[in-house]
């Protein structure tokens, strides 16, 4: 029989949403950082205008803990102006799981750099 890892809610550091523009959906972006940083205490990453790590497109990034999840995500769910955005956790068990399979997607699910990520986790490279 094979054996599943559990992972709970409550084990989770904080979760990231990376949301991804182009030129012509930076104005989009742009308003909805905005709106993030008045409405809840998140950690805004700077804004990245080149793809980046394992992201195929421009993006920023907001950290934020696991008791605003049920807060940030329908917030963006409900105003993400079309944006295409990931959501995932860090949840301590690597970046390349915590990317392509504890994840969520708000849009289209863009192609992620999964080899980079992995080799995070292998110590080759700094997280």
């Amino acid at each position: 029989m094979q054996e599943f890892l559990v992972v709970l809610p409550q084990t989770t550091a904080e979760y990231h949403a990376h949301v991804y523009f182009d030129p012509a959906t930076r104005p989009a972006a742009a308003w909805l950082r905005e709106e993030l940083e008045r409405r809840f205490p998140v950690r805004m990453g700077r804004w990245r205008e080149q793809p980046v790590g394992p992201h195929s497109k421009p993006m920023y990034q907001v950290a934020f803990g696991p008791e605003l999840f049920g807060q940030v995500v329908p917030f963006l769910m409900l105003n993400r102006q079309g944006l295409d955005i990931l959501i995932h956790p860090e949840s301590g068990l690597g970046h390349a799981d915590d990317h392509a399979v504890r994840c969520a997607w708000l849009g289209d699910k863009l192609p992620l750099d999964i080899a980079f990520l992995e080799r995070i986790d292998a110590g080759e490279l700094p997280a």
